[in-house]
């Protein structure tokens, strides 16, 4: 595989990653304390309603998470390519 191939599969990848990643946390803000509001206010957690609570604290809580996990999945690839040097 010649240098620019490579860097093609790396960058392809990387932006995989960061469009999955984008949609878990549009899922997790703008889903759960929008859209899926109704249905997730039937659940409380300690004595507040989980939508409100995604709305709230949850979706901060999934966007620091995802940010760990991007680092995590970048590392990888960077190995994985070479690129760890």
């Amino acid at each position: 595989m010649d240098k620019h191939e490579k860097g093609h599969r790396y960058w392809k990848r990387n932006i995989r990653y960061v469009i999955v990643l984008l949609l878990i946390w549009f899922l997790a803000s703008y889903g759960a304390s929008i859209i899926f509001k109704d249905e997730l206010n039937e659940i409380q957690i300690a004595g507040f309603k989980l939508g409100f609570w995604f709305a709230q604290q949850g979706s901060m809580y999934v966007f620091v998470i995802l940010i760990f996990v991007y680092v995590w999945l970048m590392n990888r690839l960077d190995k994985e390519f070479g690129y760890d040097k």
